[in-house]
């Protein structure tokens, strides 16, 4: 039975929590949304749902959080997490806030906290901010997010005008007097300092005992080591390698894709970018695309299509319209891999939270085991409808630069492997 239950606003978010609960020792289920009762029995030890609240309507991501927590707690979950992004995104009216309080409502929770914090991928609070490699948020890249731009750096600022509650900073040094003192009256949210990786162990064991906690994918692997102290560390479900091509997908328009995306061109492998305004024209057609998959899949290449720009021409693509061009490119990459999978394709490499997501959706996997990772927060995922399959999900911000060299690596099976 499962003893912890997971939260996610996205579904790349999703896999990245799971894949810090398997380093910390669980064995870890991904939902695609919330399943059907009768999908929801499993042997895993943790349960992470994948939702869609990140950039939903408030209502609807409240709604479906909530509707998460209730299938949790019906599995017997001892304890939730609600996993969003290390970044922090979210407008002034929501998401974070609306969902934290719901869910703090509902676990009965005296207070509980806040955390985006990922030191190994450069996130970290201190004083209350949130730094991005050392810059502050605000400051970093990440402001210029097209849907949720960062618009400022401490997390205070960011929750209060979104959340009914109050919110606390609590520096190291104020931690020992702060779990000294009783805490009765309405719910809050502490915000720890969190420098460096060392300092998710001393949250965890002050905190760990919350019913709810809330924060990036930073506590996680803590987390799940004081949980398999007390329930064991499980067996490994699957091997990472499988047999079959590969197609690469990126849809992400961050530093961090845009570098990935230079490197595996200037390793001479075959590329095609996908332009929105072609496309939308009819110049560049998804029949055209498909064909320079199958072409270059046929000589034994792995093609990468792509539709990453950098900021400045996202914002002249979206003058056609945002929404329109979202869904123009979302939907062309979940259409090449479902065609890829009825192809014979059994690894789908895909940058993008957004695109991902769309991914995941036309493939119609429900769950997913989850294996080993390929850069902190990214892990290989095993269809439990189909295991011969092998998907790799990436946060655009994650992995490093010859990350799509690594994915492929990693997913492809080696001599002697059983595949179990």
């Amino acid at each position: 039975m499962a003893v912890l239950g997971c939260i996610a606003d996205d579904f790349t978010g999703a896999s990245d929590a799971a894949s810090f609960l398997v380093k910390g020792g669980m064995s870890v289920l991904l939902y695609n949304g919330v399943p059907e009762e009768e999908e929801g029995d499993c042997s895993a030890q943790a349960i992470v749902i994948a939702l869609k609240s990140r950039t939903q309507e408030t209502a609807g991501a409240v709604r479906d959080s909530l509707a998460a927590a209730e299938f949790l707690l019906k599995k017997g979950v001892k304890q939730i997490y609600f996993k969003y992004c290390s970044t922090f995104d979210s407008t002034p009216e929501g998401n974070i806030g609306p969902v934290a309080d719901a869910l703090m409502d509902r676990m009965k929770a005296p207070y509980t906290v806040l955390c985006p914090a990922l030191p190994v991928n450069g996130r970290t609070v201190e004083h209350g901010k949130l730094m991005v490699n050392g810059i502050p948020l605000d400051e970093s890249p990440m402001k210029d997010h097209p849907l949720t731009p960062m618009w400022d750096c401490r997390i205070r600022a960011l929750m209060e005008p979104q959340s009914r509650y109050s919110c606390y900073e609590l520096g190291q040094e104020e931690l020992d007097r702060f779990l000294k003192e009783s805490h009765d009256g309405e719910p809050f949210y502490l915000i720890p300092d969190y420098k460096k990786t060392e300092d998710g162990e001393r949250i965890v064991r002050a905190f760990g005992d919350l019913p709810l906690l809330t924060g990036g994918s930073g506590l996680l692997e803590p987390l799940a080591r004081r949980w398999t102290r007390q329930i064991g560390v499980a067996p490994a479900a699957y091997e990472t390698g499988t047999d079959g091509p590969a197609l690469l997908l990126a849809g992400s328009c961050s530093q961090a894709t845009l570098g990935q995306i230079a490197w595996y061109r200037s390793q001479g492998m075959p590329c095609l970018k996908l332009d929105p305004e072609a496309m939308l024209k009819g110049t560049q057609t998804l029949e055209e695309a498909w064909k320079f998959i199958q072409d270059e899949s046929g000589k034994g290449r792995t093609p990468l299509v792509y539709s990453s720009d950098t900021p400045e021409r996202v914002r002249e693509f979206q003058k056609l319209g945002r929404e329109k061009v979202a869904s123009l490119l979302e939907g062309a990459a979940a259409s090449l891999a479902a065609k890829a999978v009825n192809g014979g394709v059994t690894r789908i490499i895909c940058a993008g939270g957004e695109t991902s997501g769309a991914v995941t959706r036309e493939l119609g996997f429900s769950s997913y085991w989850i294996g080993e990772s390929v850069a902190p927060g990214v892990p290989v995922m095993i269809p439990a409808q189909d295991p011969k399959i092998r998907l790799v999900l990436k946060s655009g911000n994650f992995g490093q630069e010859d990350f799509f060299g690594r994915a492929l690596a990693m997913t492809e099976k080696e001599a002697g492997e059983d595949g179990r």
